[in-house]
């Protein structure tokens, strides 16, 4: 846990634990490219409020497009949030909207990164069977 506070201090509750459990594994190196990567790509939910908001100035479902749920922001942009209450539903939301988005790049980059920094130089337990290191 100390270690996603020293690397991702902007982390708060269920995301903290949530990327906590994936770094565990990480070497220092994995968990700090893991840091670097999934600061520029995930979503603040403070900003998921904020879009949500202006939904009621004209642009609702802004926040969605946001979250890449393209359908669900063209759905709520024609029908004017579903008639607000699918934005006032969402303003409700907005945290557990972003954690949903925020755990599907958590697991992206946590994959990635394990593909592109093994833990040690003799490890192969990333490559398909069969494959050899070179």
């Amino acid at each position: 846990m100390s270690r996603v506070l020293k690397l991702l201090p902007e982390l708060e509750g269920d995301e903290q634990l949530y990327v906590a459990r994936l770094m565990k594994e990480m070497s220092d190196e994995q968990a700090e490219q893991f840091a670097h990567i999934y600061r520029q790509r995930r979503r603040n939910p403070t900003l998921t409020l904020g879009l949500a908001l202006i939904g009621f100035a004209g642009f609702a479902g802004i926040h969605r497009f946001g979250l890449e749920q393209i359908l669900m922001g063209l759905l709520y942009l024609f029908t004017a949030g579903l008639c607000f209450i699918g934005t006032i539903v969402d303003l409700f939301r907005y945290q557990g909207l972003t954690f949903e988005y925020n755990r599907k790049k958590a697991d992206e980059v946590a994959l990635l990164v394990a593909r592109t920094f093994p833990t040690s130089s003799g490890d192969t337990d990333h490559l398909p069977p069969g494959e050899a290191a070179t």
